[in-house]
């Protein structure tokens, strides 16, 4: 991925680490998603090391420490996250953290929704769940509750500088992905995705 292959080897080795435990928990999942998603694992480790290069050295020092330590334990986090998306178990986690990174990062995705439509919408619908889908709300939740306090700590401490500097982290995390559809930017794949849109090719991001 060369989003990644950039980066530092410090921070490159962390997110491949992570990427190694997840996808490790990830072909375990038995879950209503599982079927479709865990046909593509390349496409869970493009995913998950796009959102991830976005993040900092500490906090992907900090998550990679609560997935090993989930690993030592028995426990499946990416188990758990579809398990608590779906309803099927109760809350994990009540820090008071969750619902202000979730504010904070479902406010920057409308703002994606307002700046790049077609862009956005590839991806899961923003608030609204469905027998079919989880919502980005919902799923955000779910992930959240697996993350250890320290985590979250560190997460939320990273968001609310990014505001300071007018930036939006989730569109830092959708140009990582676009860059590794093919496309030099996010402009450049908003305005193909338009024109397959009227074209009535759907547009996906191949």
């Amino acid at each position: 991925m060369q989003v990644i292959e950039r980066m530092a080897p410090e921070k490159r080795q962390i997110i491949e680490e992570i990427l190694d435990l997840e996808l490790e928990m990830f072909l375990s999942v038995n879950a209503r998603e599982k079927a479709a998603c865990q046909e593509d694992p390349d496409g869970f480790r493009f995913y998950r090391g796009c959102m991830f290069s976005v993040w900092s050295l500490e906090t992907l020092m900090s998550y990679r420490d609560d997935v090993l330590r989930a690993k030592e334990e028995g426990r499946n986090l990416v188990t758990l996250k579809y398990a608590r998306m779906e309803g099927l178990i109760p809350q994990q986690n009540d820090s008071e953290l969750i619902e202000k990174i979730v504010e904070i990062q479902i406010r920057w995705t409308r703002e994606m929704a307002v700046k790049y439509p077609h862009v956005q919408s590839q991806s899961r619908s923003i608030e609204d769940d469905s027998p079919q889908s989880t919502s980005t709300k919902t799923y955000l939740r779910g992930e959240l509750e697996t993350y250890s306090e320290s985590t979250l700590e560190l997460h939320h401490r990273d968001l609310l500088e990014i505001i300071e500097r007018g930036e939006n982290l989730s569109e830092k995390m959708c140009a990582a992905m676009v860059e590794g559809a093919g496309f030099s930017s996010l402009e450049a794949a908003e305005k193909t995705l338009a024109l397959r849109s009227k074209g009535g090719n759907g547009g996906e991001l191949k």
